[in-house]
Parts: structure tokens; C-alpha cells; sequence
């Protein structure tokens, strides 16, 4: 559970020392946004827009995987966060290229679904962070706040429909697994993986690579 902050002296020195008490809490990062779901509320009433996006959530296999740490719903973007240890601990989904090729499938699958507006397209931005901890400012809620946390959010920006976003950090992760298993560098997914780009993004003081999947 959370570490809950709530303190009401603003210069107390218990809470000072509360934090600096605080572990980090490593893991993976996710930000997965249905696109174009705002232009679709205009064009069609709650059956329609609300059928779709149910659907959709629904479809999102790895959301069932991890229902406890689904922390954050801004309208129609969801933040997910799975702690190194939860991760290794799951029976099906337990490493981080398992978990990069259920998101690819899932995408994937939802593209070439048979039948016509079923779904919605969404995006997706991964990140591998150790700058995060597991904290709340709200009793009883589970959150996770850190740089690592606004960065993901970041990799967002170069999202669109049909594409993952992942920051190298990650990359290196699956990798590791890569040749654990003993697969091929461009096994699965990773044959559609990117060049690496080189980006500066806003409130972050260092620059940045990252690849890109597209699903075709």
C-alpha cells in the first residue's frame, strides 16, 4: 500500500524526515491513450462512443493482468504502474519483453479486428523507471509519484494511434530478457523497432532516447 502523506504543519520536521524515509519503488510505467475518443463524442451519442470505448478497456488484456495498479484515469488515458516485484511475481505476464509483446498483440489485434467500429485505436508510452515512488496525498489511494513518472508522460507527445513509445531504459530491460531466453535481438515485435531517437522534452534536464513500434 501507498505511503500516505498528510501533514498539517507546512515546515514540520517529522514530515522532512517521513519522506526522506521513503523507498524508491522501481517498475514499469505505461500511459495508454484511446485515440480520437474526443471527436467521437461529437459525432455520436453515449450508446455509441460509450459501446466503443467499453469495448476497448475491456480488450486490454494486460489491465486484467494487473487491475491493482491501475492508478490514474484522466478521461480516456489511463496511467499504469507494475513494480518490479508484482512483475516477476505474475504467473503469465512476468518479464518486460512478455509484457512489450502483450501490448504489441493487443494493439495489433485490435487493428485487424474483423468487424468495424468495434474498437478504438489506441497509443502507448512505456518507460522503465527507478526515479518513483509509491505515495499518496489521498487516504486510501494508490499513486506513484517521481521524475520517471513525468517523463513517461512525456514520451506520450510522440505517440499516435497504432504506436508504442518506449524509452531506451526500457529497451535495455527487454533486451536483457532477450538473451536470457536466448531469442534473437529482433525476436517478436522488436523486428519492427526503430532507430533510436534523441529528444530534449519540457522539464527535463537531460535529453532523451527513445524507439518507436509501430503496428502494422
Amino acid at each position: 500500500m501507498a505511503y500516505f502523506i498528510h501533514f498539517t504543519d507546512p515546515n514540520s520536521e517529522e514530515m522532512t524526515r517521513f519522506l526522506s524515509s521513503i523507498p524508491n519503488c522501481p517498475g514499469t510505467c505505461f500511459f495508454m491513450d484511446i485515440n480520437r475518443s474526443t471527436d467521437m463524442k461529437y459525432l455520436g451519442g453515449l450508446a455509441d462512443w460509450g459501446r466503443k470505448l467499453n469495448n476497448t478497456f475491456n480488450f486490454l488484456s494486460l489491465l486484467n493482468d494487473f487491475p491493482g495498479y491501475i492508478v490514474k484515469g484522466i478521461g480516456d488515458e489511463i496511467m499504469l504502474f507494475i513494480p518490479d516485484e508484482v512483475l516477476k511475481k505474475n504467473f503469465s505476464i512476468n518479464s518486460y519483453y512478455i509484457l512489450l509483446e502483450e501490448i504489441y498483440a493487443t494493439l495489433h489485434n485490435i487493428r485487424h479486428y474483423p468487424v468495424e467500429n468495434t474498437f478504438l485505436a489506441c497509443k502507448v508510452a512505456i518507460h522503465y523507471c527507478t526515479e518513483v515512488y509509491n505515495i499518496t496525498f489521498f487516504k486510501d489511494a494508490n499513486d506513484y509519484y517521481g521524475s520517471d513518472i513525468d517523463l513517461t508522460a512525456r514520451l506520450m507527445t510522440k505517440g499516435i494511434e497504432n504506436r508504442i513509445v518506449l524509452s531506451e531504459k526500457f529497451l535495455d530491460k527487454v533486451l536483457t530478457d532477450i538473451r536470457a531466453l536466448g531469442l534473437k535481438h529482433d525476436a517478436g515485435c522488436l523486428a519492427r523497432l526503430s532507430d533510436s531517437f534523441l529528444e530534449n522534452f519540457k522539464g527535463v534536464p537531460v535529453s532523451i532516447r527513445y524507439r518507436i513500434i509501430d503496428v502494422e
